[in-house]
């Protein structure tokens, strides 16, 4: 696929602006894969093209919180490299299963979700009681999301936030920079597969990864000043916004 230098810069900017709303809230390919769909790129270009530009803003707004001490990268090495390698597995599904059944089911769990981050009182920056042990989180609920973002993707920051905040009682800036981290490890193990199966469009999925990396670096400098105030409502409007898209597109 060739792009002209207009597109492939409409397409920097796009990836510029996902690369903030991701480092916050996640929710970054509602932005990008719709944009390369409209660029020309088949889906399962766009979609692996878009897994290797997100690499540059996950990994670039976990290595910012990670550097300002809101994550400990010893710690989650092991659930990261399990996000990873489930991520794998789900890439590899769905090549083979359809995904109609969640396509149906995610817009009703995004609003959900939405709805529960708008609604819940005293959801800030300050730890909560853990619902659930570090050891049994990092066992199911961690490959369980990493499979999802291989599989199909959409909703895995809002998931991965939701997990945090209600099973391991993290404060919403904390849960933010362990989420990008998972994230960023899931969206390896996806791309991998995606590489190997030879989707990707190199050259445009590294000129986005440089904006997205710019993008996510003042997200995240953003969300770690303002906390909860910012967090709280970019995510709530992304889970509704990504919900809209998945509709729209199943309807129309």
């Amino acid at each position: 696929m060739s792009a002209s230098n207009e597109i492939i810069i409409l397409l920097m900017f796009a990836a510029f602006f996902a690369g903030f709303i991701d480092s916050i809230a996640g929710g970054g390919g509602l932005v990008t894969v719709p944009v390369l769909l409209i660029a020309g790129l088949p889906p399962l270009q766009a979609l692996a093209t878009n897994k290797l530009q997100g690499l540059f803003g996950a990994g670039s707004a976990a290595y910012t919180y990670a550097k300002a001490g809101h994550v400990d990268l010893k710690k989650q090495f092991i659930p990261a490299v399990l996000s990873g390698l489930a991520a794998c597995l789900g890439a590899v599904l769905i090549t083979l299963l359809p995904s109609d059944n969640i396509r149906l089911i995610l817009p009703v769990l995004l609003i959900a979700i939405a709805l529960f981050f708008w609604f819940k009182p005293g959801l800030d920056d300050v730890d909560r009681a853990q619902r659930m042990t570090p050891l049994i989180f990092m066992a199911t609920i961690v490959p369980l999301i990493g499979f999802y973002d291989g599989f199909f993707g959409p909703g895995t920051g809002s998931f991965f936030m939701l997990a945090f905040v209600t099973l391991s009682g993290f404060g919403i800036l904390k849960a933010t920079a362990h989420t990008k981290l998972l994230n960023f490890a899931s969206n390896i193990g996806g791309f991998l597969v995606l590489a190997l199966a030879g989707a990707v469009v190199w050259k445009l999925g590294l000129l986005m990864g440089i904006a997205q990396f710019a993008g996510a670096q003042l997200g995240a400098r953003l969300a770690m000043k303002q906390g909860a105030r910012i967090i709280k409502p970019l995510l709530t409007l992304t889970c509704i916004a990504l919900a809209a898209k998945l509709l729209f597109d199943q309807y129309y």
